[in-house]
């Protein structure tokens, strides 16, 4: 399972727990490989370019399925055309991010922002990342300037902002629960409707600063196009079977993640839909790779 993200993201600890169900179930072995950098377009070629057998497949964020492909005029790989669908496997809850000492709430950072336009950094996983998504949709909707600093992956941003060396990010739970939990990180607000039951005391982003405002990603798993249809089949099967046992259910949920699973169809079509949800809004908030 390649996966084209940093190693310790929201997205690798998912992949890992699944994986490892998954091949204890096929009493086999299933070794997962980050291939970060840019973005995921590096690690995602590289499974379009793999032989379609069902021996290599994806664990991708919804970054890489349908906001990447938004900001490049042109893509080295085409998310509908050199992808199957295999199923999504659960939504990554997230959460507004700041180094202890500097901000408190989104309202805070607003109000900062606006008195000091383009002089606050926030961290980033790489240009296209969610990460980086996810704070330029924040700014636009508040209408600030936030100055943003890419990393190579979410888990450095989020190290760097528990040093200090930037103030804030967005971050899924996934990756910075372990941080805030001990005290590293401070989590200010979180982008769910309501509250989290694990995090009751912190506030939504839209109820402390930007009404409305909600973000969330997805791990989904996918294969190389031409993938045989009963390998896909065999593929399906074995996620909804880790997906059912509950010591994942219950791993997934401490890191933040909602377990969700799905069919092959279900997942084309919501990255049908997202890709065109996130046209309209990286084109409203001016997103672009550069």
């Amino acid at each position: 399972m390649i996966v084209p993200l940093a190693a310790a993201s929201a997205v690798d600890n998912a992949a890992r727990i699944v994986a490892q169900r998954m091949a204890d179930n096929m009493k086999g072995a299933i070794a997962v490989e980050n291939v970060p950098g840019a973005a995921g377009l590096i690690g995602a070629e590289r499974i379009a370019r793999s032989a379609p057998d069902g021996y290599t497949i994806a664990g991708f964020n919804d970054s890489i399925m349908t906001m990447v492909p938004n900001m490049y005029a042109k893509m080295p790989w085409d998310i509908q055309r050199d992808f199957e669908p295999v199923s999504l496997v659960a939504t990554v809850e997230w959460g507004l991010v700041s180094s202890n000492g500097s901000y408190a709430s989104a309202g805070e950072l607003i109000a900062a922002a606006k008195a000091n336009p383009g002089k606050i950094n926030y961290g980033s996983g790489g240009n296209g990342s969610p990460q980086h998504i996810a704070m330029a949709l924040f700014a636009a909707g508040a209408g600030i300037s936030l100055t943003h600093i890419p990393y190579k992956g979410a888990t450095q941003a989020a190290l760097d902002v528990a040093a200090g060396q930037v103030p804030v990010a967005f971050q899924g739970l996934a990756t910075v629960t372990s941080l805030v939990r001990g005290g590293k990180l401070k989590l200010i607000g979180v982008t769910t409707p309501a509250r989290l039951p694990q995090f009751p005391e912190v506030p939504t982003v839209s109820e402390s600063g930007l009404p409305g405002f909600e973000f969330n990603s997805w791990f989904a798993i996918m294969v190389p196009a031409g993938t045989p249809k009963d390998i896909i089949a065999r593929l399906h099967a074995e996620v909804v079977k880790a997906l059912s046992d509950a010591d994942v259910r219950d791993k997934l949920n401490a890191q933040g993640l909602t377990v969700r699973g799905s069919s092959p169809e279900e997942l084309r079509k919501a990255t049908a839909e997202q890709l065109a949800k996130y046209a309209r809004l990286m084109k409203q908030a001016g997103i672009t790779a550069d």
